[in-house]
This record gives structure tokens, sequence and C-alpha cells, in this order.
């Protein structure tokens, strides 16, 4: 059986060279004892099933902790076994998040030779950014992922930044967006800072930032972004959210109706549903013992799915809900340990929808003609 869907493989599992203290999964404070990656039968046998099962386009995201530390031999291996297994026509895509503070040129052209995408963690200026990533000894890494991203630029390499925002940055929306264009990056992710394990997807969701605070900051960057019409930047949310303005389904997992298919990898070939529900109650099985098609098949996959779509009530009668699909069921636990709840950053979306719509409707409005023209021309 052939369908679309991705994996992300935790390339060593926790097992980090920094000691960010926000972290809401690696617990091994900056000191790994001995970096855990798959086994050579495990990461054969997980691309050879995914290769084979997931139709024309394949999707891998490398994580961690800090996937870098599996070392480059690993990576060739990789690519490897994808170029064994990935026939013509498929399209084949690979994307790895890192702190950057490992790349180096063999890093950089391994990326560029085999167009990954690379995704670096960068929480804004060297103050706010080392307020909280910092390696064991509690130094700050600005510097060395600043040369990271430095030996990216100097190769070709595409990469985005990803921030998290907390305390530390939330005040601070148009700084970052304007530091970042003063840096030339072009491609923006943000992402909440949770103070929950994602071991305990169970418990209510802790937040280091209020829906307030974050809504605020949509604000605030969306200001900066929208340059009077003309946005020079790629910021994840605001082009997903314009997406759906326009008419086209969006790529975040968040903003759609329910679950894309999507299947995590652990070091050691246990299987889960999704990067936040890595506890034992939402294990799959582990890839010695079945497919992964058959992961998709099992009663806790199916559990799984059926979060997302079944809305709180508030959610159904948003007149917002087409733009944001009732957020990420990991933000909607209830005090009861039930995902019933609205997404803990409800108010916040609702803030900002009101406040940018107006310039959302200007920007989607030619947009929508241009695709509409296409389609016409297809007829």
């Amino acid at each position: 059986m052939q369908h679309a869907y991705g994996i992300m493989w935790k390339t060593v599992s926790e097992d980090c060279n920094l000691a960010c203290d926000y972290c809401y999964y690696s617990r091994v404070l900056g000191k790994p004892e001995q970096v855990r990656t798959p086994v050579p039968e495990v990461l054969e046998k997980v691309l050879r099933d995914y290769l084979s099962t997931c139709g024309s386009t394949a999707s891998i995201a490398w994580q961690g902790g800090e996937p870098l530390l599996a070392g480059l031999p690993f990576f060739r291996r990789v690519v490897a076994l994808e170029a064994e297994y990935a026939k013509p026509p498929m399209v084949l895509s690979n994307a790895i998040q890192t702190n950057g503070i490992l790349i180096n040129q063999a890093w950089a052209e391994f990326f560029r030779d085999y167009r990954f995408l690379v995704g670096v963690s960068l929480d804004g200026p060297e103050a706010l950014h080392d307020s909280h990533r910092v390696d064991a000894h509690g130094r700050g890494s600005y510097a060395r992922v600043m040369r990271g991203i430095s030996v990216l630029q100097q190769h070709a390499v595409e990469f985005n930044i990803l921030t998290v925002v907390g305390p530390h940055n939330v005040g601070h929306g148009a700084e970052l967006l304007n530091f970042y264009r003063d840096q030339g990056f072009q491609w923006v992710q943000f992402i909440p800072q949770m103070a929950f394990q994602s071991q305990h997807p169970d418990r209510p969701g802790q937040f280091a930032i209020t829906a307030e605070e974050y809504g605020q900051f949509l604000c605030d960057t969306f200001d900066v972004w929208y340059r009077d019409g003309h946005p020079d930047m790629s910021i994840r949310y605001f082009d997903n959210v314009l997406q759906t303005y326009v008419g086209v389904s969006p790529d975040l997992c968040t903003m759609k109706a329910k679950c894309p298919p999507h299947l995590v990898v652990e070091s050691s070939g246990d299987l889960y549903p999704c990067d936040f529900f890595l506890d034992g109650e939402w294990k799959l099985g582990n890839i010695r013992e079945m497919t992964l098609s058959d992961a998709f098949g099992t009663d806790t996959y199916a559990r799984f799915a059926s979060i997302k779509p079944d809305l709180p009530e508030k959610c159904r009668a948003c007149p917002w809900l087409k733009h944001c699909r009732g957020g990420c069921p990991r933000n909607r636990v209830d005090e009861q340990g039930q995902m019933s709840a609205p997404d803990y950053f409800c108010t916040a979306f609702e803030r900002f929808f009101a406040y940018a719509d107006e310039r959302l409707q200007t920007l989607a409005k030619p947009m929508r003609q241009q695709r509409s023209k296409r389609a016409l021309q297809r007829l």
C-alpha cells in the first residue's frame, strides 16, 4: 500500500551538546554520555519500508537532541540507502534541525551536495539568544551558532531560522524581525516556549508565556513583516495563515482540519504518531516487529487521529476556525487530562486574526484572482 506521509527521526534521541534550560525533550544537560544512533538494521529497515510505501513523494526530518552528533559518516550512510531505495520519479526531501554549533565546511558541503534543508535554532540577537541557549558550562552559544550559519551561507546551503519565543524575547518581536532582516535571513519560524515534557502528553501544557503575550508578539511581528503590503521575508506562521486566506491548504499541521499522517522514529526503533506524543501510552510499536504501515493501522494511531477533529464547542462556533482549525491537540489538555479544551493560545490567535484580517485580505485578493485565472486557463 502506498500513501503520502512523512517521518521524523529522533536521530540521537535526546542526546544534545547544549543545555538549553527550556528544552521540553532533552534531559542530558549538554553532556550526552554515549551518543545514541539507530543501529544499522533499524536504519535500513525504516528507510526501505518508508521509501517503498510513501508514494511519489518522501519527506524525512532529522531531529534530536542534536542530530549532527550522529556524525557525518552516519548521514553518508543515510543518503546511500536513500539512493538505493528511492526510485525515480520519487521526489525525496531531507530536512535537519540543528543548534548549529557543529556546522563546518564538511557538513555544509554535504548539505549542499544532497540538498538538505537546514533549520538552525537561534533566539535573536546575542543577549536574547545567550540568556537560555547555553552549553553544559553555562557559556552562551550565539557566536558559535552564527559562525555555523556563516559557513552555510558561504556554501549556498538552504537554511531557515527556528526561534523559541519565551519570556526572554516575547516582548521583542519587532527587534527580532529587524535583526533577522539585517542578517539576510529570509526564512523564519517561531515556536512558543513550552515548560512540559513531551513524555507526559496527558498533563495540561505549561507554557512559559501567556496567550496575551503571544498575541501581542504576533501582532508586533506582523506589523514588521507586512511592510505596507510587500512582505520580503517568509515567516512560516504568517505564510500559512495567508494560504488559508487564498484558499490553499496550509503546510503547518496545527492549521489543518486533522493531523496529517506522520510517524516519529526514535533511535531505538520505537514508533510514535507525533513529536509531542512520545509517552508510552502513545507508542505504536517498534520497527523491528512491524512495518510503518502496520503502525498506521493500530488502535493507538486511530485514537490519536481522532483527537484534532473533535473540536471544543468554542472552536466550532469561532469565526476564525477556517484559518486556525483548533490549533494543536497537545495544547488542548484540560485539568482532567482530556484533550477537549480550546488551544492554550486560543485568545492569542483570536487577537491576531482580528488585528491582521483586513491586511491579510488585501494580500490574498490578487493571489486568489491569479489562482482563478490559472484554473480557467487549464479548462
